[in-house]
């Protein structure tokens, strides 16, 4: 057997802490040791509630839980976000049992509290942890899972419970079909708020948020804050509070930036090079790619180079990605590859190096994957591969760091080297022949131009920087000329052994050696192979030629040479002007760095020194209006700091690595003919909610399921027997009326036949009409027909079979 404490391992909701704790209620005559200020005993929690938490073996709460359960139990609305395994499921638990103190089974009441999940494991998971923690405490909770039978479910909602854990299609259909006001929840949790928004179930909160009391106290729980979760918060909940803890909001110090210039389609070249030549094999690696075929293409390459690795995407197996997760984690493997929604609950606290294969669209995005390396004081490496399509992208995000864009530092921004680019390159092509590969590649690109199409724009003022931005000045990254030394062998290493020479042999070697080293050393001195070779390159890419290839024709009467003489004379002013620009354009430039050194010089100096003159205001303060008012920074400091204000700097949309989900992301438009232009139009999929078999269907859309299993039940004749006898009661004694006495059946074969004698039974008590007992008489007078002529055929039968064998006597 296994002790309780392992077998609460894998439960959410608190970190363990294994603390020996005396759970009898009897208190000894002897020492008891003093607890310690700050746990649980610190928040003024009831008895049961606090029993349930310490016979779990819990003692110190965890930092989002200080944070959140005060508030929650002063009745605030909150939002909050936090990380998997942070401790979240408790921190609506205990402020739940808090408020609802006991258990209230009357009749026309109701459930008190309401828990949506994304997912049925994550239900499930919740549900198994309120029957732990709440073990002291005699709540009714039910599970409202989709796929399950509705005629339990609606048997489960008529046990009046307190507790209702339920995802959300599921749930509203089950509203729909029983015309449920909810006007009794007091409490209602959004669990996984993100992945809610993100899975389609918008439309379902806002159907259930619509039936719920306007009084009831909401609260949210997220890893991440998508805009339409802060639109539905602002709406929904009133003056929320937003807690954010452990949320990446700058790049920590210790990690360093490095970006890769690669052409698009050596984009996988250059990633085996860096996993092959700079990245260490022990080194924990996560790559981003920007749909879920690129992490299966990707994964597939690197099995085929001989790089270990796991993937996980939105779409995989809950259960396969949490296989595929922890063999990352237990560090079976080094190198994870995932996209953004998997990678959103990924907490990985030894992470060395992150690298980004397809760069993001926003700067909040970015911030968010390279966060997760170099936490708790370690050092990492974030590397970002870019092409020609990110470089606008790259801009944004440095404008947004507030750091300079310098090219030439090859610390920071450069190339792989050629020839292992090449060969890199060469296997790629071959295992994109492959037969496994050649479908995905195939697929994997028709995804890049979706996810470029759906990828927002970069700013108009960084699409303008972009064309002046040098690819030509890029050099070799130094990370990868690192390499490249360590792999050359020192000078002073020994030779073999070789033949014996002759004096005049070793002296003519001597002499030859030493002409070739002068050689090398004037050449080494006089050219940098590296320089010459960026220099030739930069040459060959600014070449061009001054005819075209109409003039090439050596006759010279030909039509094309005559027609391209004359355009040349004809535009010969326009050709002169693009040239003198073009020498403008140098000059400025040249003069700006020069003015710029100049500046650094300046600054640089004593404060005696003189200074640059600023050119004086030329503006007209009369007649200005400015954009803003005067004083507009004084009110914004002035200004309460609300949730919305907070809400705009945390929140971060994630794209999907789907197909469907990008479409999604996009703005519907259609072309209006009459106003020539394209104008946006309603989603056809608003006001739907879609079914588990995949349907889209009307949110009101009722089956009749529940009418049809009231009448099997006799339900409603029962309610009012229950709702008569209670009225009685009430008359004679002037009491409460009593709760209703529920008899749970087990889920076994002679459970439900139990269950449904005692319908039976029930049914046969309740008063009937003339037509009923007419029809019951008639009914029993027939069975005892049909059992009188089966007792008499069955007489005669045994008479023949006597007949027959007295006869074989005879």
């Amino acid at each position: 057997m296994l002790a309780p404490q392992a077998k609460l391992d894998d439960v959410p909701g608190f970190s363990i802490h294994n603390a020996e704790v005396d759970y009898d209620d009897d208190v000894d005559g002897g020492k008891r040791s003093k607890k310690k200020s700050g746990g649980f005993q610190a928040m003024g929690l009831s008895a049961p509630v606090l029993k349930g938490i310490l016979k779990m073996g819990y003692k110190i709460p965890t930092p989002i839980q200080r944070k959140t359960i005060p508030l929650i139990m002063d009745g605030r609305d909150v939002v909050a976000m936090a990380k998997t395994g942070s401790g979240k499921t408790g921190c609506f638990l205990i402020p739940l049992f808090e408020k609802l103190k006991q258990r209230e089974a009357k009749a026309g009441g109701g459930a008190r509290a309401l828990i949506l999940s994304p997912t049925r494991e994550l239900a499930i998971q919740t549900f198994k942890f309120i029957k732990q923690l709440g073990r002291f405490m005699d709540f009714k909770t039910i599970l409202v899972l989709g796929g399950d039978s509705m005629d339990s479910q609606f048997a489960a909602v008529h046990s009046l419970p307190d507790i209702i854990v339920a995802t959300p299609g599921r749930f509203l259909h089950l509203c729909v079909e029983m015309d449920l006001k909810l006007n009794s929840v007091q409490y209602c949790v959004l669990d996984e708020a993100d992945r809610l928004f993100e899975m389609g179930f918008g439309e379902q909160l806002t159907d259930t948020l619509k039936r719920l009391p306007e009084a009831r106290q909401m609260v949210l729980f997220s890893a991440t804050l998508p805009k339409m979760m802060v639109d539905f918060a602002t709406a929904g909940l009133c003056q929320p509070v937003l807690i954010r803890l452990d949320v990446e909001s700058k790049i920590p110090e210790t990690l360093d930036l490095k970006y890769i210039y690669c052409r698009p389609a050596e984009r996988y070249a250059t990633l085996l090079v860096l996993l092959r030549d700079v990245i260490p094999r022990k080194a924990q690696t996560v790559i981003f790619a920007g749909t879920q075929h690129h992490v299966e293409l990707i994964s597939l390459m690197l099995t085929k180079a001989g790089i270990p690795n796991s993937h996980v995407y939105s779409a995989l197996d809950a259960s396969a990605r949490k296989i595929n997760t922890a063999r990352f984690t237990m560090r079976k493997v080094n190198v994870l590859v995932v996209t953004d929604i998997a990678a959103r609950g990924l907490d990985i606290p030894t992470l060395d190096y992150v690298v980004n294969l397809h760069f993001p669209g926003k700067p909040k995005l970015f911030i968010h994957r390279v966060g997760r390396c170099a936490r708790a004081g370690r050092s990492g490496t974030a590397y970002s591969i870019f092409s020609n399509d990110d470089i606008a992208h790259l801009i944004d995000l440095h404008m947004f760091l507030n750091r300079p864009l310098d090219t030439a530092n090859r610390r920071i921004f450069g190339t792989t080297p050629p020839e292992s680019q090449e060969t890199e390159h060469q296997l790629v092509e071959e295992y994109v022949r492959h037969v496994d590969l050649a479908t995905i590649y195939r697929v994997s690109n028709n995804a890049y131009k979706q996810y470029i199409v759906t990828r927002p724009a970069a700013s108009a003022s960084s699409n303008k920087r972009a064309k002046m931005f040098k690819i030509d000045e890029l050099g070799i990254l130094e990370d990868f000329e690192r390499k490249v030394e360590e792999e050359i062998p020192p000078k002073g290493k020994k030779v073999k052994k070789s033949k014996p020479m002759s004096v005049k042999e070793h002296a003519k070697a001597s002499l030859e050696d030493g002409e070739s080293e002068q050689k090398s050393t004037t050449n080494s001195a006089a050219v940098d192979p590296d320089a010459f070779r960026n220099d030739f390159l930069a040459r060959m890419k600014n070449y061009r030629p001054q005819a075209t290839i109409f003039e090439l024709n050596p006759k010279t009467k030909a039509r094309e040479l005559l027609a391209m003489t004359h355009k040349r004379e004809k535009d010969e002013l326009k050709i002169e002007k693009h040239k003198r620009k073009l020498v403008e354009l140098e000059e400025e430039e040249h003069a700006r760095e020069l003015e710029k050194r100049s500046t650094q010089a300046d600054d640089g100096a004593l404060d005696g020194s003189s200074k640059r003159k600023k050119k004086g205001n030329t503006r007209d303060d009369e007649h200005f209006i400015s954009y803003q008012a005067k004083d507009a920074a004084d009110e914004d400091g002035y200004a309460i700091d609300t949730f919305a204000r907070q809400a705009n700097s945390a929140e971060l949309s994630v794209v999907a690595d789907t197909a469907d989900g990008q479409r999604m992301n996009r703005q519907l438009q259609k072309w209006d003919r009459k106003k020539k232009k394209m104008v946006n139009v309603e989603n056809p999929k608003a006001g739907k909610i879609r079914t588990e078999h995949g349907v889209w269907i009307p949110a009101s859309y009722k089956t009749g399921r529940y009418d049809k299993w009231k009448d099997r039940t006799k339900l409603d004749e029962k309610l009012m027997a229950q709702q008569a006898q209670q009225s009685d009661s009430e008359g004679e004694d002037g009491a409460k009326p009593a709760a209703i006495q529920q008899k749970n059946y087990p889920n076994t074969h002679w459970g439900r036949h139990n269950a449904k004698a005692d319908l039976r039974k029930l049914r046969d008590m309740d008063l009937k009409t003339p037509e009923q007992i007419i029809k019951k008489r008639l009914d029993k007078e027939t069975k005892l027909n049909r059992e009188k002529a089966a007792h008499l055929r069955n007489i005669q039968r045994k008479k023949n079979a006597l007949k027959r064998r007295k006869k074989v006597k005879k």
